[in-house]
């Protein structure tokens, strides 16, 4: 990154950080239709992704973009995500109750939702989520095979933002931006181990 500009209060950096904040905050306020939180999710990478390309990463930019996608596939998506969680979570609690097996149950129930999380979540970081999100899901699923370090660190991404909004609730509204810069950096990272 460049050094500070004569009369620069705050470096690239710090300008990178309040850009990474801003852009979570919209995330968090797209997200809220639950519906939209992939299509959200996905938008906050791109424009993350573009600032590599010298683009602003701003609010206004986020939500330009995400009002030029935002299409029937992003809404399935969204509706896919969506019982995808209520089904893992319904299990979960059925697995709880007392029956035989459960904790067997439980454990592999967990151990595929965090499969189709990290697919799920690598999916938003791929460019193919802007305009084809079985692509980018085909695409993701094998990153997620080819590349587990990547994986692992998407799941230490995901448990570092549960963790951030458990101690304080307010910074649950902040998570998404970290959390997009996190998916973007590993997909990034995965395109550099792919041309060397």
């Amino acid at each position: 990154m460049p050094a500070r500009e004569a009369g620069e209060v705050f470096g690239p950096r710090m300008t990178l950080f309040a850009d990474v904040l801003s852009v979570g905050l919209a995330t968090t306020v797209a997200c809220l239709p639950l519906l939209t939180a992939p299509a959200a999710l996905s938008t906050a990478c791109a424009v993350l992704r573009g600032a590599r390309e010298d683009q602003p990463a701003t609010a206004g930019r986020y939500f330009a973009l995400l009002r030029r996608r935002l299409r029937t596939g992003d809404l399935a998506a969204g509706a896919l995500a969506l019982a995808g969680v209520l089904l893992l979570a319904a299990d979960l609690a059925l697995a709880g109750a007392g029956l035989p097996g459960g904790a067997a149950f439980a454990v592999t129930a967990a151990g595929i939702g965090a499969c189709a999380a990290v697919a799920g979540l690598r999916a938003c970081a791929r460019p193919e989520s802007l305009t084809d999100w079985r692509a980018a899901l085909r695409e993701a699923a094998r990153d997620s095979v080819r590349d587990v370090g990547g994986s692992g660190l998407v799941l230490l991404a995901v448990a570092t933002a549960a963790l951030c909004a458990w101690m304080l609730l307010p910074l649950a509204f902040l998570t998404p931006g970290p959390l997009a810069l996190a998916l973007t950096a590993v997909h990034v990272r995965l395109d550099v181990i792919s041309e060397n």
